[in-house]
């Protein structure tokens, strides 16, 4: 029985989340949290003296009616200084506070310096992930997303998770512990008025969580939009030889208007949504504080409360301390539901369907054989593209396919290296299905040279030398001089080392092929996969890179799509293939005896 493995979506979303990303730095936050309670001590400090020094200013019963605190306080000053005057006494006070004052700030710039490791590490891995990812995900997965989202997924929407969830964790750990030691305090001051004050706080919660509910769908929306607006963008400039031949700049800056006047309102109800939750959180602390006041000094004049003048004002100075927290906790948690919807795009790309698997256990290929096609049939959707097609391609020989465009050619290029699995039939290699191998192992076994040229914006040399480590210049030029670039690499200004710009475009399309052809050469794998490799050749070109191919696979298997089909003349064998069946088989001589299809092919 065949097994592979396969994880289920609840162990994917395992594989990727906020949590597992912050607990390697549960240590950095624990810290984090023992600085935040060292500020919130500070700030306690320096507000508990505001009784004593009001008394002092206002004199008639100095410590006489102070709160504990306060006088612990003054007791600690009378006995660090001595003192001969009363203006001796204010500056210590004075003295003491900037102490506490500066202690606090200290203690909030090491909680944030403290946090700076874990924020850029957690951020880091998530785009480790994230790159990871779209490299494992099959080539089917890109068929159907648009590159322009995908480039927005990976790079806006990582960076805006970076300043709304991770910002949101940060006040979570601290705001929530600000808050609760500074309602210790007021409970400890008056238990009965701080309760009523309480009262007040779900209400205030209600109305900004309903604005939070609201941003998190429309920072979704806008997402998607903004993916949408980098997809015209990334399509417009690869394309933009169509755009100016067609004379089509105004139908295409038409379309991208259309998607950027979208984006653009969208983007103004959101900010529009965050700009109100923060005027909404003072108003409310205000009237919060203005409630206090109007109470407090009700009860105080009316003596119904324990509180003296002075250690009122304290307990109002308390209270206000609690409103940053408490107005940070509402934004991170409207923060956090926006961060949330974007993040769920993010975990879209890190939890997608592995469609090509692997078995737990990879069989060793060892030594290349033969690879055998057993009435394989594959469709792309419902569109079917190969049906029943059987053929086998023993070590040594040169294998060449011929047939119209749409023919299903490439297709069986991409099914070798598993780029995407059969429908029905099998393909084994060495006798074995090629599922049965690891997928690192097969590809190996194939050096491929695809009809769309890929050149990455780096130097010739390291284009050719791509993938590989420890390569030898001689063994980078050796594949260079077969695949007939060598000479017009010599002629550049900077030979190997000339930067061939974005996707290669610096270079003709003759140029950019042989050079994916030196690349291919220089792999020691026993397969080359030969896509339309001539197509962008002149005839002389062809004529020396025809000549490079067969001394090249001497000691190789060759797997050839031919555009041109005078490149498969001295192929072992060759195949022609018309709306996904195998319609002929067979040498260039036997083929051409027959008179049929691939006859008419070489007489077009």
């Amino acid at each position: 029985m065949h097994f592979f493995y396969k994880m289920t979506k609840s162990q994917q979303k395992k594989t990727f989340s906020l949590r597992a990303l912050l607990l390697p730095y549960t240590g950095i936050l624990s810290v984090m949290l023992l600085f935040n309670v060292l500020m919130v001590i500070f700030t306690i400090g320096s507000v508990v003296l505001i009784e004593p020094l009001v008394q002092l200013l206002f004199p008639g019963s100095i410590g006489a009616g102070l709160s504990p605190m306060s006088s612990f306080f003054l007791q600690l000053i009378n006995r660090l200084i001595p003192f001969s005057f009363e203006q001796d006494r204010l500056f210590s006070f004075v003295a003491l506070f900037i102490a506490l004052y500066f202690g606090k700030l200290f203690f909030q710039y090491a909680s944030a310096w403290v946090f700076a490791p874990a924020r850029a590490g957690v951020m880091q891995k998530m785009r480790e992930q994230l790159y990871n990812k779209i490299l494992s995900l099959p080539v089917s997965y890109f068929t159907e997303q648009r590159k322009g989202d995908l480039i927005s997924r990976s790079v806006n929407d990582v960076q805006e998770v970076e300043a709304t969830v991770l910002k949101s964790v940060q006040q979570f750990i601290s705001e929530p512990l600000t808050v609760i030691l500074y309602l210790i305090v007021l409970f400890y001051l008056d238990m009965s008025f701080t309760f009523f004050l309480l009262l007040l706080l779900p209400v205030s919660g209600t109305l900004i969580g309903l604005t939070a509910r609201s941003l998190r769908k429309r920072s979704y929306r806008s997402k998607v939009l903004l993916g949408n607006l980098m997809a015209h963008v990334e399509e417009s400039i690869q394309g933009v030889k169509v755009i100016k031949s067609f004379a089509a700049e105004r139908f295409a800056g038409r379309l991208f208007q259309q998607h950027l006047d979208t984006f653009t309102r969208e983007q103004k109800k959101i900010q529009r949504t965050v700009d109100i939750a923060s005027p909404l959180s003072e108003v409310l602390g205000i009237a919060v504080v203005m409630i206090i006041l109007v109470t407090g000094g009700i009860m105080i004049l009316s003596g119904h409360s324990a509180l003296s003048p002075a250690l009122f004002i304290t307990y109002i100075v308390l209270f206000i301390q609690i409103i940053n927290p408490a107005k940070n906790i509402a934004t991170a948690y409207a923060n956090y539901r926006r961060g949330k919807s974007i993040l769920a795009r993010v975990e879209d790309v890190l939890e997608a369907d592995a469609v090509i698997l692997e078995t737990k256990c990879p069989q060793n290929i060892g030594k290349f054989k033969e690879i055998a096609f057993k009435n394989v049939s594959f469709a792309y959707e419902k569109k079917e593209v190969l049906k029943n097609v059987s053929f086998v391609l023993h070590a040594g020989e040169t294998l060449a396919l011929v047939g119209a465009s749409g023919a299903g050619k490439s297709t069986i290029a991409d099914l070798m290296p598993r780029f995407y699995d059969v429908m029905s039939g099998e393909i084994c290699l060495n006798h074995i299905n090629i599922k049965e191998y690891g997928l690192n192992d097969l590809r190996a076994l194939f050096a491929l040279v695809p009809q769309e040229v890929i050149l990455f914006n780096d130097t010739i040399f390291n284009n050719i030398a791509f993938g590989l480590s420890g390569v030898s210049q001689d063994a980078v030029y050796e594949s260079a001089k077969i695949a007939g670039a060598y000479d017009f690499i010599m002629a550049m200004p900077q030979g190997f080392q000339t930067e061939v710009g974005e996707r290669g475009l610096t270079l003709s399309g003759g140029q950019r092929q042989r050079i994916s052809i030196a690349r291919a050469l220089l792999r020691e794998s026993p397969i080359l996969l030969l896509d339309e490799a001539t197509s962008a050749l002149d005839a002389e070109s062809e004529k020396a890179l025809q000549q490079a191919i067969e001394q090249a696979t001497q000691n190789r298997t060759a797997f050839i799509i031919a555009h041109r089909l005078s490149t498969i003349r001295h192929a072992d064998k060759i195949i022609v293939i018309e709306n996904g069946e195998i319609v002929e088989y067979g040498t260039h001589d036997e083929l051409m005896e027959r008179g049929k299809r691939y006859f008419e092919f070489m007489n077009i």
